[in-house]
Parts: C-alpha cells; sequence; structure tokens
C-alpha cells in the first residue's frame, strides 16, 4: 500500500490519504444533510443532495480500493478525486442555496452533476482498460 503514490513516502503524503479523508467528511457531511433534510428543512432537492454526496463518497473509497490492485493506479486515483469534487460541487451549491436562499452558485449543481457522470464513465472505461492490460 505504501507504494500507491508511488513517491515512497506513503500514503499520508499522496492522493490516497486526501481521497479517504475527503470520502470520510463527504460522507459524515451527506448523512448531517439527510438529517437536516429530514427534520429542519422541506426540502426534496437537499434530501438529493445528501444522498449523492453519501453515494459517491462511498463509492470513492470502492475505488480507491480499486486502485490498491490496479494497473492504471494514478488514474484510479483521479477518477475518484474527480468524483469526490463533482459531488462535492453539486451538493455544496444545493445546501448553499436551500440554507440561503440564494441562488448565486446555480450553476454549480449542474456542472457537478456533469462531472458525477463524466467519472463514473471513467470508472467503466478504466476497467475496460484494465481487462485489455491484463490480457
Amino acid at each position: 500500500m505504501r507504494d500507491i503514490g508511488n513517491n515512497g513516502q506513503g500514503a499520508l503524503s499522496s492522493a490516497p490519504f486526501l481521497i479517504l479523508v475527503w470520502a470520510g467528511l463527504a460522507g459524515a457531511a451527506g448523512v448531517g444533510l439527510a438529517a437536516a433534510a429530514a427534520h429542519k428543512v422541506d426540502s426534496p432537492a437537499l434530501g438529493t443532495a445528501a444522498n449523492m454526496l453519501t453515494l459517491h463518497a462511498a463509492a470513492s473509497v470502492g475505488i480507491f480500493a480499486v486502485a490498491l490492485r490496479a494497473v492504471w493506479r494514478k488514474l484510479w486515483g483521479a477518477t475518484a478525486l474527480l468524483m469526490l469534487f463533482a459531488a462535492s460541487l453539486f451538493t455544496g451549491e444545493i445546501a448553499f442555496h436551500t440554507f440561503t436562499n440564494d441562488a448565486t452558485y446555480q450553476m454549480l449543481a449542474p456542472v457537478g452533476g456533469s462531472l458525477m457522470i463524466l467519472s463514473w464513465l471513467l470508472v467503466a472505461l478504466l476497467a475496460i482498460a484494465e481487462a485489455l492490460a491484463k490480457r
């Protein structure tokens, strides 16, 4: 596991550490937003955002696990980071809009959503590349 960042300094100094920390914080934030959506704020959008954040946080941990044994380790790691960034952007804008009623950044949600779609397509492409590389 130490070589995942290919820098000889271990996971604490590379993207894998960032992926797991960010995923943990995103998962916790997603659960918190789900609680707010269920008990404090009557907003279906906030509930959807909470689900998206939690789901993509968990998926990023899974992508990290795949990266540990993958040929294309850095690309898997970059995909996990893209997924976390996209979900954070999407969810952050919806939460901001919901809690402040300020639509200043409303274009960030569709950008984040589009990047989430892209990250899932990258997962599919990397899975194909891994299969071909191991032939």
